[in-house]
């Protein structure tokens, strides 16, 4: 603090002197902020695979109920049982067509192609492609096997979708005359279907590498400073 002290002279009689006083800035160094004020960001993930449950809202319930869902509704009806059974033969004849392909890779193709088919359209694809407003949007995060029969498991519909599988890997591991390989193929592809359609997974989704923690470390951010202080107001000169 530096102060400066002037006497004036005046004709009659002395006047005091007048002290004026000026502020000293005072500078924050940001050499000491704490080195975890400095490191923000992302935490690092705990697991590369993340279970996650997709909670039902009375909301929801209410929504559901409004209307029937005619994307599950085919399910239940005459010939959709059926149907499995004419894209299966139509599936093993497109394949016999083909030149150079024996009856175990046949079997094999038409057992794969299926599984696929029926992995996409029952376990992959979510909600519904038409009259979704009708329902605010209930099912956009359920798949088809969660919207059959209201959810309900080991219903007739979901016995014949899990029986179906399994009679079909027997009949081609049946014609490929329990070759190892071609067995391991097919079981494969069989346990990938089976394994959606289990009660313990109804309304999981498993995610692998989440989104929130996909880079396993932490952003650093650097503090802003603007590089001045910020100025205090001076005070007026005290006149004594």
């Amino acid at each position: 603090m530096s102060s400066s002290i002037t006497n004036r002279a005046s004709p009659g009689r002395p006047s005091p002197p007048s002290i004026s006083i000026e502020p000293v800035a005072h500078s924050t160094s940001t050499s000491s902020s704490s080195p975890s004020s400095k490191l923000k960001g992302r935490a690092r993930s705990a697991s590369l695979v993340k279970v996650e449950e997709i909670k039902e809202s009375l909301d929801d319930v209410l929504d559901q109920s409004m209307y029937a869902n005619v994307n599950q509704e085919w399910v239940n009806r005459k010939g959709a049982w059926l149907i499995h059974i004419v894209l299966i033969l139509g599936g093993k004849l497109l394949f016999d067509l083909l030149p150079g392909v024996t009856q175990e890779i046949s079997w094999t193709m038409t057992n794969i192609a299926y599984m696929l088919l029926s992995f996409l359209m029952f376990h992959h694809v979510t909600g519904i492609p038409f009259q979704s407003d009708m329902h605010g949007g209930a099912y956009d995060d359920l798949t088809l096997w969660e919207q059959i029969d209201e959810g309900a498991q080991y219903t007739p519909a979901k016995k014949w979708l899990i029986c179906l599988p399994i009679g079909l890997f027997l009949v081609s591991t049946h014609f490929t005359n329990y070759h190892p390989w071609l067995f391991a193929i097919n079981f494969t592809a069989l346990i990938v279907v089976l394994i959606p359609k289990l009660p313990a997974l109804h309304r999981q989704r498993i995610r692998i590498l989440p989104e929130d923690d996909a880079s396993g470390f932490a952003t650093p951010t650097s503090p802003i400073h603007s590089g001045t202080t910020t100025p205090r107001n001076r005070p007026s000169s005290m006149v004594m």
